[in-house]
């Protein structure tokens, strides 16, 4: 029976290598829905940046609190204040890999780097005690270069190369690419580059967003063709490709609206409904048969966490006629609304007590 025929699906531990789970409040509401999303393993960001080993492990402490059953992977920030012996020090605490946001292009980057070569004894200590370097691969948007949200892109690409060729032993994920250039770029590299794909740049162009606060954030969704080859990559099955949903929650007050001063906020909210979203996706362009693949196998190969024989499986079922509510969750300032709200939705979450008949 083929893949788009099947009325269920098992997926063997689904793991989102880019999430923002946020802190307080927020964190309260959002944290648990990595596992209503049907996930297990989390790969968070936060703001404020974390910067030192302890701050790592309080994080974790904070979100293991909230739902203990998800494995998070936690990250330090490429900072002027990281050295090689605090790499070697989270390393040994089992923190997993370092995150580099250039200046100004994202959500809370505003001490972002602007230059990598200063931070080259730090990327020889992860080299060598095994950390992944994960890039938001976007240069800051400059008239004086021409450079803008929809080529900032491609314009980092060449840093990419340089790094790579230089420390080419070190693991290295491009996170969330959104152009051909940026999958073409990962797949002429070596074995130690990957690359993850967030759900909704699967599903949205430039038009999607243009106007329609909900489907705004950074990097922005860029032309048909960067669409297709994010598809295209998925579907070949790609080893190197894999799920970073980059799902970011900001409150509905923020989110929906802007200002003469103030943009809407930039992120979009996928994780109480990304396994089944996911699925939803990858069926429209028939490349359901690699869901196993891209929001599990691929990325825990590459991160060192492969799938072991106690891990749960998670079963999908066919949907007729079911809707993602528009209501969201949480109420005031942690009040969040999910992408693909109000649209149907062909997949959902069989829940564990329940029996498949």
């Amino acid at each position: 029976m083929s893949a788009s025929a099947e009325t269920t699906i098992s997926v063997p531990a689904p793991a989102d290598f880019h999430v923002h789970l946020r802190q307080g409040e927020l964190a309260q509401i959002v944290t648990k829905h990595v596992r209503q999303g049907g996930f297990s393993l989390a790969y968070p960001n936060l703001k404020p940046p974390i910067t030192n080993t302890e701050q790592a492990l309080l994080y974790r402490a904070q979100l293991q609190a909230i739902d203990p059953a998800v494995e998070y992977l936690m990250t330090l920030y490429l900072s002027p204040e990281l050295t090689p012996d605090e790499i070697r020090k989270a390393a040994r605490a089992g923190i997993v890999g370092v995150k580099s946001y250039p200046r100004g292009v994202t959500t809370n980057s505003e001490g972002g780097i602007e230059s990598y070569e200063a931070y080259y004894p730090v990327f020889a200590a992860m080299e060598q005690v095994g950390m992944v370097l994960n890039l938001h691969g976007e240069v800051p948007s400059s008239a004086a270069s021409n450079t803008c949200v929809l080529n900032a892109e491609p314009a980092f690409l060449p840093h990419l190369r340089k790094l790579h060729a230089q420390f080419p032993k070190l693991r290295i994920v491009l996170e969330h690419a959104t152009t051909r250039a940026a999958v073409e770029c990962v797949k002429s590299l070596g074995d130690t580059v990957a690359c993850t794909i967030t759900a909704h740049h699967l599903a949205l162009t430039v038009d999607d967003w243009a106007g329609q606060a909900w489907h705004f954030c950074k990097p922005v969704a860029k032309y048909p063709d960067d669409r297709a080859a994010l598809q295209e990559v998925v579907k070949e099955g790609h080893p190197r490709f894999f799920l970073g949903s980059d799902s970011a929650p900001h409150p509905a007050e923020t989110k929906a609206t802007a200002t003469p001063t103030h943009a809407c906020a930039a992120g979009v909210y996928t994780s109480p409904i990304l396994l089944p979203l996911v699925a939803h996706l990858l069926e429209s362009f028939g490349a359901l048969d690699k869901l196993g693949g891209f929001v599990s196998t691929n990325g825990r190969a590459f991160y060192g966490r492969p799938v072991s024989e106690g891990d749960k499986q998670v079963v999908l079922r066919r949907a007729s006629g079911k809707v993602v509510g528009i209501e969201g969750y949480g109420t005031g300032p942690t009040h969040v609304v999910p992408f693909w709200a109000g649209k149907e939705i062909g997949w959902e979450i069989v829940d564990e007590r329940e029996e498949i008949s």
